[in-house]
């Protein structure tokens, strides 16, 4: 580029931007991904909203904690500052060694972003970001710091100011101006503030030092005391308003010995393992968990099969419902909230749209259930990951105070899956089989994204990241606290390096050795297909520490049996309906009971087959109590026949329908005999049949045509759903292909906007569009195509967006020109009635 383009020092940060190199550009757009949506059509306009209230605000927020001190330190610094003045604040007189080295790297983290702009001599922080970060007595600046002696003292008299210096020691001027700069320069010298400060009573001492660190305002009465006066005399003290006073800035930073900041922190707090495991106690660990989470999603949606609850009328699920789903599980409520949310984010269940709304499994769900039990419990990892809902919020209030409800609207937040990454990201960082403290965690956390929240563990980060512990060893993806090797799979990063194996701990006694100066980069997220390349890499190295499904129980006396293991699926269905479930663990215990055969029975299965079955899959004789019990209840099954009577009950034994008629619990029924063999009833048939199964008999069901009918379980699905999309935290990350587009257009456009035009008496003012006449449009065009010159045109579409473009004219016929576009870096066709006119570009 010409010397007029680019000067030795940037005069703007479109300038600043000019100067850049494509790989820097792209480094810019990829952290501040907001700039280009959509593509600027130039630089100018790529600073202009670089700029911007609302983008500096998100870059701010995405500085660690050095980065924003350095930006907040650039803000009480004159505009433009040198490195120097900047480290000098940083660093302090001192000169600390930790914040010189690191200083560097934050300067250019800010000149990324651009949010600095200039070189080493005249450092610029944007406009936008100083009005932010620069103190206000609305919104005091974090470094504690005050008004320059310059602003404090803007609305004084110049007789008070001449006061001042005279009291201070100082040779009184001929104006304010020079009088401000006299007292500033006193308050800049180290050794002549020393010795003002020498003379000063031990009360004024005080009294500064508690302004020293901020807040740096105080009240003070009409008539203030000896010591406060001798501290505004001289001005250390200057007021601002009726009863207040400030503490100059230049008065702190003598008193702070030039630090802005109280604790400069250049380093990232160290994430400090608690305990120390072994890699394969982790990994087995966290697999026994992974297949609990995947049994307990299994029952939950098992037991909404035939529909689950209601939908409320503002959506979600009810505290009702969600006590009854966490007994149902025997888990707490937030954890049953937890187990919801992550099926419904992972398209297992949904509402199915029906008048009478109810949640209930999805299609989804079976197709689910066909995969290898590592390839599902990949898929729940990868959604919970990549998900924004957030079962923690589950109970608490919203912005209108309305109870905020599982599976209903207000769960999302766009930070949720950022933090999840992030968190096991500083899992992945520690030696395999090292478990955090939660504290150190949430101090990392803090340090990354000091805008993001206050600096407490209420904070909303500070939560998500609590919640990820918790919701991480309920998964499985980590194991006693530490991450496990399908966890960092499923991150993509690679495996931990090779260690001796450390020894089992429990208690925070046995630490590993802190790194403070290491810092693990974080790694980019995952596209959509490395997501799935990960998630695949997890289930392979989940499936070996899986259990593998029994085809047995174990029959005992009592009539229970014993699963010593995870059952194979058609095992585990029929077990489920011809026995009870008592009690889960390692081993699950079935209870047969007469209840229990009869679902068995009216699910249409009889004696024999019950028999077999028990035969084929049990490794321990079958118990005579058992068998005496199936033959027992299904010799009673079927023996009254329940129809449509309303109902009626028929039995060929008249003694039992007496027997029936005599029981004082069928009062309730309104039975009365219309045959010696038949009894009728106003009920309907289902009641009768509930009503008799609870006095103790077995009936069965039979059609109009008196056939038995089989009750089989009915599976209610919803129509097909997908999963909840994640809210985004702003535009997404740019990829390559868009990079490289992007620049391409900015470059293009911005060579449009600056190209040098040859003097014309219709050049228009800087930004407008050329206007020149049709015919003079035309010939110029002409022209154009005989000498093979580029020109500079200003052209409006069929949108009516206009732009400026740079053109080199190839054939102009029938009322269009065909050209090829700088700007666009292709040939195209422009209709000539669209251009609004051309001018020539100067031969440099």
């Amino acid at each position: 580029m010409s010397a007029h383009t680019t000067p030795s020092a940037p005069r703007s940060l479109a300038e600043a931007l000019r100067a850049r190199d494509d790989a820097s550009l792209a480094s810019l757009l990829r952290s501040r991904p907001d700039l280009i949506t959509p593509v600027p059509t130039d630089l100018t306009q790529l600073a202009t909203r670089a700029g911007t209230r609302a983008s500096v605000l998100r870059a701010l927020e995405r500085l660690d904690r050095f980065a924003l001190q350095t930006a907040e330190a650039l803000a009480v610094a004159p505009d433009p500052a040198s490195y120097g003045t900047l480290l000098g604040l940083m660093a302090g007189d001192a000169g600390e060694a930790g914040v010189a080295a690191a200083l560097p790297r934050a300067v250019a983290t800010l000149r990324e972003q651009a949010l600095v702009w200039g070189d080493d001599e005249r450092l610029r922080l944007v406009r936008t970001a100083r009005e932010l970060l620069a103190p206000t007595p609305q919104h005091p600046s974090p470094t504690g710091l005050g008004p320059t002696v310059q602003e404090a003292t803007s609305g004084m008299s110049p007789g008070r100011i001449q006061e001042i210096v005279t009291t201070a020691g100082l040779t009184t001027t001929h104006d304010s101006v020079s009088a401000v700069a006299a007292l500033t320069a006193l308050f800049t010298h180290r050794g002549k503030m020393a010795a003002l400060l020498a003379d000063a009573p031990e009360a004024a001492l005080e009294v500064l030092s508690r302004l020293v660190w901020g807040p740096p305002y105080g009240q003070v009465t009409p008539e203030p005391a000896a010591h406060l006066r001798w501290l505004l005399d001289r001005g250390l003290l200057l007021p601002t308003a009726p009863g207040t006073v400030v503490l100059p800035r230049e008065v702190a930073l003598h008193l702070r010995g030039g630090h802005a900041h109280r604790e400069p922190e250049p380093l990232p707090p160290a994430v400090e393992p608690a305990a120390v495991h072994d890699p394969q106690v982790v990994d087995a660990t966290a697999a026994g968990q992974a297949y609990t989470a995947l049994a307990t999603v299994e029952e939950l949606l098992k037991e909404w099969d035939e529909g689950g609850p209601a939908v409320l009328r503002a959506g979600g699920l009810s505290v009702r419902d969600l006590k009854r789903t966490a007994v149902a599980l025997d888990v707490s409520e937030p954890v049953a909230a937890f187990w919801v949310e992550l099926a419904y984010a992972a398209g297992l269940l949904a509402s199915d749209g029906e008048a009478d709304e109810r949640f209930a499994a999805t299609p989804g769900y079976d197709e689910w259930l066909e995969r290898p039990a590592a390839e599902r419990w990949a898929r729940l990892a990868e959604v919970w990951l990549t998900a924004t809902r957030t079962p923690g919020l589950v109970g608490g209030r919203d912005a209108k105070d309305r109870t905020l409800s599982a599976l209903g609207p207000g769960l999302d937040r766009s930070a949720a899956s950022e933090v999840r990454h992030r968190v096991l990201t500083l899992l992945a960082g520690l030696p395999h089989g090292a478990a955090p403290t939660a504290e150190s965690v949430l101090a990392r956390l803090r340090w990354e994204r000091p805008l993001r929240g206050p600096r407490t563990d209420d904070d909303l980060r500070s939560r998500l990241a609590r919640w990820t512990l918790e919701e991480a060893e309920l998964l499985g993806v980590t194991g006693r606290g530490a991450l496990s090797a399908h966890g960092r799979a499923l991150l993509g990063v690679p495996p931990a390096p090779g260690t001796a194996a450390p020894v089992e701990s429990s208690g925070p006694g046995d630490k590993l050795p802190v790194h403070h100066h290491h810092v693990p980069a974080a790694p980019e997220p995952l596209s959509g297909p490395e997501r799935a390349a990960a998630a695949a890499a997890a289930a392979r190295l989940l499936a070996p520490l899986l259990p593998e499904p029994l085809d047995h129980v174990l029959l005992q006396a009592d009539l229970t049996a014993v699963a010593p293991g995870p059952l194979q699926r058609p095992l585990a269905d029929v077990l489920g309906v011809l026995a009870d479930v008592e009690s889960k663990g390692g081993a699950t215990v079935y209870r047969f009971t007469p209840a229990s055969v009869r679902r068995a029975l009216d699910a249409g299965r009889t004696a024999a087959d019950v028999h077999a079955f028990l035969a084929a899959h049990s490794r321990t004789p079958v118990p005579q109590p058992l068998a005496y019990l199936v033959d027992d209840v299904a010799r009673r099954h079927g023996h009254l026949r329940v129809g449509a009577a309303s109902a009626y009950v028929r039995c060929d034994d008249d003694a039992l329908l007496n027997e029936i008629l005599a029981d004082r619990r069928a009062a309730a029924l309104g039975l009365r005999r219309l045959a010696p063999t038949v009894l009728a009833t106003r009920s309907d048939p289902a009641a009768l049949l509930e009503g008799l199964r609870a006095m103790g008999y077995a009936p069965a069901a039979e059609s109009a045509e008196g056939d038995v009918l089989i009750a089989r379980a009915h599976a209610h699905r919803t129509p097909p759903r997908t999963a909840p999309e994640p809210v985004p935290d702003g535009p997404p990350a740019p990829d390559a292909t868009l990079l490289g587009a992007a620049i391409r257009a900015i470059r293009a456009g911005d060579l449009a906007a600056t190209a040098p035009r040859k003097p014309s008496g219709s050049r228009p003012a800087g930004g407008e569009l050329p206007r020149t006449s049709s015919a003079e449009t035309l010939a110029t065009m002409q022209a154009a195509v005989l000498t093979g010159e580029s020109v500079w045109i200003g052209y409006v579409n069929a949108e009516g967006s206009a732009s400026q473009r740079v053109i080199a004219p190839i054939r102009v016929e029938g009322g269009f020109v065909t050209a090829y576009d700088h700007t666009a870096d292709e040939v195209r066709t422009y209709p000539l009635h669209r251009v609004t006119g051309v001018a020539e570009l100067a031969e440099d």
